[in-house]
């Protein structure tokens, strides 16, 4: 059993940055891929970026491409989401997930944390 707990929202203004954190426990985080997933308000969940147990191979939402970045720290155990340029668009709640495949494939991803809120402002 995977426990996730995923840290570093807040409100930011249109054009600034934030750094999502999500810490790992109770299980080998190196051998799952992981996920950051948000939903906004009304819409469903729906997928963001994702990493390769190795650190090497990443996807992305094609919003966010350019502006996001998925990195992770084996050896902590924390997966990462760097957001810069961000847009009111981008306001939700994210999710980070770990799975045991390479998917964007939401129904995949067995461990979730309980979430963080984005608030960008125009």
């Amino acid at each position: 059993q995977v426990q996730l707990v995923e840290s570093g929202g807040g409100l930011v203004q249109a054009g600034g940055s934030l750094r999502l954190s999500c810490a790992a426990s109770g299980g080998t985080f190196r051998t799952y891929a992981m996920g950051w997933f948000r939903q906004a308000p009304g819409k469903e969940r729906e997928f963001v970026a994702n990493i390769h147990w190795n650190g090497f191979s990443t996807s992305y939402k094609d919003s966010v491409k350019g502006r996001f970045t998925i990195f992770r720290d084996n050896a902590k155990n924390t997966v990462f989401l760097q957001m810069n340029s961000l847009k009111p668009e981008d306001t939700a709640v994210y999710y980070c997930a770990a799975s045991g495949g390479w998917t964007t494939n939401i129904r995949s991803y067995d461990y979730w944390g309980q979430g963080t809120q984005v608030t960008v402002s125009s």
